[in-house]
């Protein structure tokens, strides 16, 4: 079974405002999520929900490797946030909107509960750049975008490029440094 060619959708986008809705594990979920990893790694991304490929499936996929902690390569089916804790402050950007990044606030640590694209439910407790990532992408599955996470002040310095991405249509590209 080959995977999908997906591509990713971009801001303005009326897919990414709508809420994802639950997902059944069925035979072509395992071939659905490897075009989403390999979509985002077209991309260089190190997170991707189905939302952003123009699915409407709570389904994200993500490969970080912080520093000083293992590799996290998986899919999440059906996440849900049970725990957060602490705060962080740290840079995102995010694949659908290229070109901006800003700082955005987060909880450091969180327990995620979802399933794998086979089905086997699990539990991943994260900190730093892995909660970083499960947060923003569990937020794609809500309609919710990181630059919903500004000041009203901060979107606005931002409304004249967001007006351009929108109108323009971006186009897939590859940044230098990952997103989400």
């Amino acid at each position: 079974m080959t995977s999908p060619r997906l591509t990713l959708r971009y801001y303005g986008d009326p897919v990414l405002r709508q809420k994802a809705t639950p997902t059944e594990v069925t035979p072509d979920l395992a071939s659905f999520v490897q075009g989403m990893f390999e979509c985002m790694y077209r991309a260089e991304g190190i997170g991707l929900a189905a939302p952003q490929v123009g699915a409407l499936r709570r389904v994200f996929v993500l490969d970080v490797l912080p520093e000083a902690a293992p590799r996290v390569k998986r899919a999440f089916v059906n996440p849900v946030i049970t725990e957060r804790d602490g705060t962080s402050v740290a840079e995102e950007g995010c694949l659908s909107i290229p070109g901006i990044r800003h700082d955005v606030k987060r909880a450091e640590h969180v327990v995620v509960e979802a399933l794998d694209e086979m089905g086997a439910p699990f539990r991943l407790e994260a900190d730093g750049l892995v909660a970083r990532a499960i947060q923003h992408e569990t937020d794609h599955l809500d309609g919710v975008l990181f630059i919903d996470r500004l000041s009203a002040i901060q979107r606005k310095l931002l409304d004249g490029k967001l007006k351009r991405l929108a109108a323009e249509g971006a186009v897939e590209s590859s940044g230098s440094s990952p997103s989400l």
